[in-house]
């Protein structure tokens, strides 16, 4: 038994220092400029305390199946915790939405993470309060009950701060944004007037192919452009490639890279087609293409207004734009493919997001089924910023 305790104490132990973790990100980094900072910071260490208590009275149980039950509670507790407590941190690094709840996929595995713990908790508590000559199924009951009990009060306390937080910044305009300015008094260009890629950007893009609605494959592509420089990564898994690719082009020389290889000298007009934004509005946003944009009103994206357009594009106009589809359908020209392009611009006159949406026949995607689909996202954000691109090694 006092092994077993120990291995328990330990796996409260972790479950409290993630739960700490998690709650001295949010105490120090999560300051969006609301009334109730830092009630939210101070809510958030109840989890903390939560765990802490089965340090201090650790859920033992009679039985070896009894106790890997209660182990297994334990270590999927940790095992949500690692990924979320990443996931705030790279959100407050990155300046991302102001809520710390933004959707129901971010919050749902925090709120098993809780109830997890709580109820790893709340069975040490019930020994505690029982003595352990108690029935085991009275001891579980009430264990069971304390961690809905905890699992409800910290949660919806948690919730009640950081959502009134948030619907108390809703109407104040964001002091930043990476995706343009935010000051509501300028108003985005018009979906047809004159529109820009910006001199610098950090870029972003993701790609994926399907087929009757079956995942065939995706592509990522991270990198950053200053003026006609730019270098990036693009991680692809689809039927007919596999691996990182890498672009590089800084000033009059050009680099590519291919898995498993290095970097290889070559024309700069071999990665012409490489440009990512600037090769978007160069291909697709072009003043005769967007004419006949529509118009489908002003958003604010990350606290920067932007009006939304859309235009029609067929699948040369696509495959221009993203020369990166052939990844997915090699020299095919997808020239009985239809689909929608959606822009975004800010109010600096500059394209921040587009998303295009592309589908035809299934063939060009090597699989068999009636439609095949492509969809992409590009973000450029930081944009106008000092960057400088560096040659590969």
């Amino acid at each position: 038994m006092r092994t077993r305790a120990i291995e328990l104490q330990i796996t409260a132990a972790v479950l409290t220092a993630l739960w700490g973790l998690g709650a001295l990100y949010i105490l120090l980094g999560y300051r969006p400029g609301g009334p109730i900072d830092i009630l939210v910071g101070l809510v958030a260490i109840s989890p903390t305390a939560v765990a802490a208590a089965a340090i201090a009275w650790p859920p033992l149980v009679r039985g070896e199946r009894s106790f890997v039950g209660v182990m297994t509670l334990g270590i999927g507790a940790i095992l949500l915790l690692i990924p979320s407590t990443g996931s705030v941190l790279n959100q407050l690094i990155n300046g991302g939405a102001q809520t710390l709840l933004p959707s129901l996929e971010v919050a749902y595995p925090w709120l098993l993470a809780l109830l997890a713990t709580s109820i790893f908790s709340g069975l040490g508590l019930a020994r505690r309060a029982l003595g352990g000559r108690a029935s085991r199924r009275t001891r579980l009951i009430r264990g069971i009950g304390l961690g809905l009990a905890a699992t409800v009060v910290v949660g919806s306390s948690f919730t009640a701060v950081a959502v009134a937080n948030d619907l108390a910044l809703r109407d104040r305009p964001a002091a930043s944004s990476p995706f343009g300015p935010t000051d509501p008094n300028r108003q985005p260009p018009g979906c047809s007037e004159p529109i820009y890629a910006g001199t610098t950007a950090l870029l972003t893009v993701q790609m994926t192919a399907s087929v009757d609605g079956r995942p065939v494959g995706q592509i990522q592509i991270s990198g950053e452009r200053s003026g006609n420089d730019l270098r990036w990564t693009a991680d692809v898994a689809t039927d007919r490639n596999l691996g990182r690719f890498a672009v590089a082009r800084v000033g009059d020389q050009a680099w590519l890279q291919s898995p498993g290889g290095g970097w290889t000298p070559v024309r700069p007009d071999q990665v012409a087609r490489d440009g990512l934004d600037n090769l978007v509005l160069a291909a697709a946003l072009t003043s005769d293409l967007r004419t006949t944009a529509e118009n489908r009103g002003l958003e604010f994206i990350d606290g920067a207004r932007a009006r939304h357009c859309r235009i029609e594009v067929d699948g040369a106009n696509f495959v221009a734009a993203f020369p990166e589809v052939d990844w997915f359908v090699g020299s095919d020209t997808l020239s009985h493919w239809r689909g929608e392009l959606d822009y975004w611009l800010f109010s600096d006159g500059e394209v921040g997001v587009v998303q295009g949406l592309l589908s035809g026949e299934a063939e060009p995607l090597g699989r068999s089924g009636i439609v095949g689909t492509i969809a992409v996202t590009l973000d450029a954000t930081e944009r106008d910023q000092l960057r400088s691109i560096v040659a590969p090694g």
